[in-house]
């Protein structure tokens, strides 16, 4: 059962469900955090920085946000200052781009070992979606969204993709501004008020309920379900099951 109050409507009663990637159908976000960690904790080392990195950091400064966006965040909560410099920057440069490549670079090498499966349940809800023909998009500030999807047999559902690469190119604003949500609706050609979105960043939640969009899902992967509620998320849960509709089975068997 969702641990807020509030019943779950039908997901077929919406024109269209906008999905985030990390920690919504992937567990990938487990990696970033680790990614995160080990990266902002070699830095702070070599910046001779006194507080060290924590998970709160990650859910304060770069959950959901835009790559660059959140290293900036993360580096000025330090009070260091870096060079912005340029997208291409390698890992080594000391710039605030080449800082958030040398964390992608820490994620691609678990991604590679490890590799990625979606959650069950969020899977299993994907795929009720698809076969009842429900339009379906990902909205993710990663840059790494279509690998991962690729990586976990997750692409073919969906043919609309706003993640950090198109989002760079258009220009759209990091979450918590919607514009990410709203591009994606616009190119779905659904408007907002007939959209459902799954969210666990509060940067996500809080972009989608900017962005008025019909139902925003917190998904509680562990920032808790307060925090989600308060930036503006309609219901959690803690797994997409949840949406599940039941099968009437008894008919089947009947007709076979």
């Amino acid at each position: 059962m969702p641990p807020s109050a509030r019943p779950l409507p039908g997901l077929d009663a919406f024109a269209a469900v906008l999905f985030d990637l990390d920690g919504v159908l992937t567990p990938t976000a487990e990696i970033h955090m680790h990614a995160w960690r080990t990266m902002f904790t070699a830095v702070f080392a070599e910046k001779g920085v006194a507080e060290p990195y924590t998970d709160d950091d990650y859910y304060t400064h770069l959950d959901g946000k835009q790559r660059v966006d959140g290293v900036a965040a993360m580096l000025e909560s330090r009070d260091i200052r870096l060079p912005l410099g340029h997208v291409d920057d390698p890992g080594t440069s000391d710039t605030v781009f080449g800082v958030g490549n040398r964390k992608n670079d820490v994620f691609a090498r678990a991604l590679e070992s490890e590799g990625i499966a979606p959650y069950p349940g969020s899977l299993a809800l994907v795929e009720q979606l698809a076969a009842a023909g429900m339009p379906m998009g990902i909205v993710s500030s990663s840059k790494n969204a279509v690998w991962v999807l690729t990586a976990a047999h997750l692409l073919e559902p969906f043919p609309v993709i706003v993640d950090g690469l198109v989002a760079t190119a258009a220009g759209l604003a990091s979450k918590p501004a919607p514009d990410m949500f709203l591009h994606a609706a616009a190119l779905m050609q659904v408007d907002p008020s007939r959209v459902a979105v799954f969210e666990d960043a509060i940067s996500g939640v809080a972009a989608a309920h900017a962005g008025d969009f019909a139902l925003v899902v917190g998904v509680d992967r562990g920032v808790g379900e307060q925090a989600l509620l308060d930036a503006g998320a309609d219901v959690v849960v803690t797994d997409l099951a949840d949406f599940l509709t039941q099968t009437d089975t008894q008919g089947a068997d009947l007709d076979a």
